[in-house]
C-alpha cells in the first residue's frame, strides 16, 4: 500500500541526531529550513508569520554554547500553529484588525519546545477563528495542500500540516475540537496526534479579542480543545507529546497482534466517501491478514446521535464564550451542566468499551481532501458518493474523540481518488484517556504492516 510521502527530508529526531554527531551545525539546520520555505511556500502559503532572524540569532547562539544531549529537540527548526503567542510576533486568529497584536511573551507550549532545544522559524496559518477545515484569512491568505494546489491542506492547523508534508520543516504543533489537527494530517498525508484533554497546556493560546480585554487572565484548557503535535513519523509524534504533557506518560507496550481492535466505520447521519472507505477497508484486510484482531461491531459503541449533539452544543457554547447562538438563544448555567453530566456519562461508557478493546480505529473524515471554497466547509456541502450531503456532519468523526476527551492518532494508509483527484487518505487510532504514547505506538505498528 502506497504511503503518500512528499520529502525524504528527516525529522526531528534524526536532525537533532545529525546535530549532536557534527554532521551539521544548528545553524545550517535552521538556514536548510528557511532555504526550503523560500522554495515551496510560494506556491504552498503555509507560512504566515516568518521568524528567521530571530531563529537564526537563536540557533548561532547554541553552536557558541555546550551541546545539551537532556534536550530531544536540541537544535531542530519547526513552526507552530499562527494562534500560539510567541513572543515579539503576532496573534491574529487571521483577523485583520489584530495583525498588530503582539505577543510579549511565548505560550507556555513554547517554552517547553524550547526548553527541548526546538527553534521557532514562524507561525503557520490558520482559518479565521479556527473554524473550518480550510486555512485562509483575509492576513495571510490561502494555504493549498502541497499533494494538489486545487485542494485545502484541511484546517485549522492546516498551514502546520503543509508546512509538515512539504518538508520546510519536520514538525509542528496546532490544536484540535474539530478534528483540527487530525483533518490536516488526513489531508495531507503526515501523522498527526490529538492529545488526551487537557494533557498539553493551552496558556497563551488565546484569542486576541480576548487578550486585549484588562484584567484578562490567560485561559487554561477550554471545554474539548486540545493542542497535539504533526510530524511524518511516530517516533518525532511520541516525543513531542511528551514535551508538551503537563505530566509522565507510560507505555504498555503491548504488541499490536496481541490487542483487540474494534473499528468504526459507520456514524449516523454520516456517510463516508469511497474515496476514504476503499483505503480504510484495503487497511483493515490487510491488517486482518497479519493476524490483527478487529471486531466491525459492538453494542459497547455509546450512542453516537446522542454523542453528536451533545458534542455540536458543548463545542458551539465553549467557542462562543457564552454568547447568544444564531436564534439568539443563551445557554443557561443549566444547560452547561447538562452537558457536563452527559460527557461524564459518555466517559464511563467508552471506559467500559475500553476495558474489552484496547484500540478502535476510524476515518478522521469522511472525505479526502477537498477544493478550495469561500465558504467554510461547515456551512456548505461535501460530495459525499455523489450526493450533497451537509458539511456539519463531517463534524461526527471528530465529535467521535472529542466529546469523550480521548487521545488520537492519526497515520496515512494509503491514497484515495475524490472528485476526480488522487489523494492521502489517513485512519484513527484511538485509545483510552492518558493512553497517547499507546495510540501512537499502535499506529506506528499498523503503519509497519500496512507499508512493508
Amino acid at each position: 500500500m502506497a504511503y503518500p510521502q512528499l520529502t525524504d527530508k528527516p525529522g526531528a529526531l534524526a536532525t537533532a541526531a545529525a546535530i549532536r554527531a557534527g554532521k551539521l551545525t544548528v545553524a545550517e539546520a535552521v538556514d536548510a529550513a528557511i532555504v526550503r520555505v523560500g522554495h515551496y511556500d510560494s506556491t504552498i502559503d503555509a507560512l504566515a508569520v516568518p521568524n528567521f532572524e530571530a531563529a537564526y540569532a537563536e540557533a548561532k547562539a547554541m553552536d557558541r554554547a555546550p551541546r545539551r544531549p537532556d534536550q530531544p529537540l536540541y537544535g531542530v527548526p519547526m513552526t507552530i500553529k499562527e494562534s500560539f503567542d510567541v513572543a515579539g510576533l503576532p496573534t491574529t486568529f487571521g483577523h485583520v484588525e489584530y495583525q498588530d497584536t503582539v505577543a510579549t511573551r511565548d505560550a507556555l507550549l513554547v517554552r517547553r519546545l524550547k526548553a527541548a532545544g526546538a527553534i521557532i522559524i514562524g507561525k503557520t496559518n490558520v482559518p479565521v477563528d479556527l473554524t473550518d477545515w480550510q486555512s485562509f484569512n483575509p492576513v495571510y491568505g490561502r494555504t493549498s495542500n502541497p499533494h494538489n494546489p486545487d485542494r485545502s491542506p484541511g484546517g485549522s492547523s492546516g498551514g502546520s500540516a503543509a508546512a509538515v508534508a512539504s518538508g520546510m520543516v519536520a514538525c509542528d504543533y496546532g490544536t484540535d475540537i474539530g478534528g483540527s489537527v487530525r483533518v490536516p494530517a488526513h489531508f495531507c498525508g503526515v501523522w498527526g496526534h490529538k492529545t488526551t484533554w487537557g494533557l498539553v497546556p493551552k496558556h497563551g493560546h488565546d484569542h486576541p479579542a480576548m487578550s486585549r480585554r484588562v484584567g484578562f487572565i490567560a485561559a487554561h484548557d477550554m471545554a474539548l480543545s486540545v493542542a497535539g503535535p504533526l510530524a511524518r513519523n511516530a517516533a518525532d509524534l511520541a516525543v513531542l507529546t511528551e514535551v508538551g504533557a503537563d505530566v509522565p506518560l507510560r507505555r504498555r507496550a503491548k504488541p499490536l497482534k496481541a490487542c483487540r481492535l474494534l473499528a468504526i466505520t459507520a456514524l449516523p447521519n454520516a456517510p463516508v466517501d469511497a474515496s476514504v472507505m476503499d483505503p480504510t477497508e484495503a487497511a483493515l484486510e490487510t491488517l486482518a491478514r497479519a493476524g490483527v484482531a478487529i471486531d466491525r461491531a459492538s453494542d459497547l459503541i455509546p450512542d453516537q446521535a446522542q454523542q453528536y449533539r451533545h458534542y455540536l452544543k458543548m463545542m458551539n457554547i465553549a467557542m462562543a464564550r457564552g454568547a447568544p447562538a444564531p436564534d439568539g438563544k443563551r445557554a443557561s448555567a443549566t444547560d452547561w451542566f447538562d452537558l457536563l453530566d452527559a460527557q461524564a456519562a459518555n466517559i464511563a461508557r467508552w471506559e467500559a468499551l475500553f476495558e474489552i478493546y484496547d484500540f478502535v480505529l476510524a476515518p478522521p473524515a469522511p472525505v479526502l481532501a477537498v477544493p478550495h471554497s469561500d465558504k467554510a466547509v461547515f456551512r456548505g456541502t461535501l460530495t459525499i458518493n455523489g450526493v450533497e450531503e451537509p458539511g456539519g456532519n463531517a463534524l461526527a468523526w471528530a465529535g467521535l474523540v472529542t466529546f469523550p476527551g480521548l487521545p488520537a492518532t492519526v497515520l496515512p494508509i494509503g491514497k484515495g481518488t475524490y472528485l476526480g483527484a488522487e489523494l492521502p487518505c489517513g485512519m484513527q487510532v484511538i485509545g483510552p484517556r492518558w493512553s497517547d504514547l499507546d495510540c501512537i505506538a499502535a499506529a506506528e505498528a499498523i503503519g509497519k504492516i500496512l507499508h512493508s
